[in-house]
């Protein structure tokens, strides 16, 4: 994994750091889903999160360090969960659980998802490229996944196709956050049952019960 960015602060209590940060957060994604991240202002963003600007400029020097703050968090959390599945494992019921445990976390995280999408490109070049490999980091547990089932013979893809399945699987997850507004019929688990039924359906070529898969 690439190096976390460095992002100065001039407290030296880490967990304090911690916690203002994640109250910024909060503050700066619900501003910049309204306002978007160029008409919202660090005052504003401070506030948001409860304390002065003085106390803002303590953790961050840059509204680009909030923005880049939200992204982070996000692939902080989607490696949390899926190191916890046995992805060496190589089997079905794996690659089940780690698209729900994906796909439930975007549920959770819709606004950040939707901010970081929306607002990554006005990250600093060297803070979008971290964002973009973090986001490839992510892609590769995937791939690592979709390929050891190859290997146990689970299901036959090309390597080519399992990088592309790859990306199907992250993308449609994705949809969850940018095409929620359409998707109000649906709960998140029916979501999650029927996607994993088309992506399971077109990598095996035929139709396998996601019930089955689990179980």
């Amino acid at each position: 994994m690439n190096k976390k960015r460095e992002i100065e602060s001039s407290v030296k209590d880490e967990s304090l750091i911690e916690k203002r940060r994640e109250q910024m957060i909060r503050g700066a994604v619900t501003l910049f889903k309204e306002k978007g991240f160029h008409r919202t202002t660090t005052r504003e963003i401070a506030k948001a999160a409860g304390f002065s600007i003085g106390t803002l400029y303590e953790y961050i020097r840059t509204k680009e360090d909030v923005l880049y703050l939200v992204c982070d968090s996000i692939y902080d959390e989607v490696h949390s969960r899926l190191d916890r599945l046995d992805i060496e494992k190589g089997s079905i019921s794996v690659l089940v659980s780690a698209i729900e445990h994906y796909y439930t976390l975007i549920d959770e995280m819709q606004d950040e998802f939707v901010v970081m999408y929306q607002e990554s490109k006005s990250l600093p070049k060297d803070a979008l490229n971290y964002v973009l490999n973090k986001e490839l980091q992510m892609m590769a547990i995937f791939e690592r996944l979709l390929t050891q089932c190859v290997e146990n013979g689970e299901i036959q893809m090309t390597p080519k196709e399992v990088v592309m399945a790859a990306h199907h699987l992250f993308v449609q997850g994705q949809m969850w956050a940018f095409r929620r507004w359409a998707l109000d019929d649906f709960t998140i688990q029916e979501f999650i049952d029927i996607q994993t039924k088309f992506l399971l359906q077109g990598m095996a070529g035929e139709n396998i019960s996601i019930q089955g898969a689990k179980s």
